[in-house]
């Protein structure tokens, strides 16, 4: 598979919310396997990512992450709930449902924040996303427990 990305095509700029919703549908709700090869275009070469998990940049590490991702997932799947845009920061809230190849399917919620270059290109995401606890969530008798050790330290 060749991981070279163009990312200076001025074709694939992120015009509208719409356009992003059906891109993120697009990625995730493949048969199987998420795919990004067709929104990896409209991330910013110099592109900073960060998460739960991990913080890098550029689009080699980025577009390696994806790849891991997919390659750890037996299906993953996302849902849009809602999406807005106020002139180069685009806010996302999902659904993910992510099935690992020996566990139980888990759905994590989570929002991406993204901001767009002046060239309408991807330029930082940050996901926000709960992955223990909605993990944990989907582990009969382990769920309440975590659930009630969060309470009592932290709620």
């Amino acid at each position: 598979m060749d991981m070279s990305i163009d990312t200076t095509d001025n074709k694939f700029i992120i015009d509208n919310v719409d356009q992003i919703k059906e891109l993120w549908s697009k990625t995730y709700n493949t048969a199987g396997k998420p795919d990004w090869s067709h929104i990896l275009p409209y991330y910013s070469k110099d592109i900073k990512f960060r998460d739960s998990i991990q913080s890098l940049s550029g689009i080699e590490d980025f577009t390696a992450m994806t790849a891991r991702l997919s390659e750890r997932s037996k299906d993953l799947k996302m849902e849009i709930k809602n999406a807005a845009k106020d002139g180069n920061l685009i806010f996302v809230e999902w659904e993910m449902t992510i099935s690992y190849k020996k566990r139980p399917s888990s759905v994590l919620y989570g929002a991406s924040r993204l901001y767009l270059d002046d060239a309408g290109k991807i330029v930082y995401q940050r996901d926000y996303y709960d992955l223990w606890g909605d993990i944990f969530d989907n582990i009969p008798r382990f769920n309440k427990m975590y659930r009630k050790f969060m309470h009592r330290k932290f709620g």
